[in-house]
């Protein structure tokens, strides 16, 4: 099996020829519909949620949930930000963001 695996709108599928998952991505907060278009925005979104910004590692973003062993880390300069970063963020606050096309 040779492919690139997907996880769209809760499910996870194998797509055997990766060209057809090109396009860029957006990450989407579900409940007020806003694309997350800057770190300030993911900021405030993430610390509703209960994340606490976390500084040990001056190379990246961190967040992190008291609650929880989670941490996400993300690249300093938001244009660098990759779906597989979205997709942890989806993964570890079900129901809360969506990553979608662009």
């Amino acid at each position: 099996m040779s492919g690139v695996w997907v996880f769209k709108k809760g499910v996870l599928r194998l797509v055997e020829n990766p060209g057809e998952c090109h396009g860029r991505k957006m990450l989407v907060h579900v409940s007020s519909n806003d694309v997350i278009t800057s770190y300030a925005i993911l900021e405030r979104k993430l610390s509703s949620l209960g994340w606490e910004r976390y500084y040990d590692d001056p190379s990246l973003l961190q967040f992190h949930k008291r609650s929880t062993v989670h941490l996400i880390s993300l690249p300093k300069d938001f244009n660098k930000i990759k779906p597989m970063n979205m997709y942890d963020i989806v993964v570890k606050n079900r129901n809360e963001f969506e990553v979608r096309d662009m």
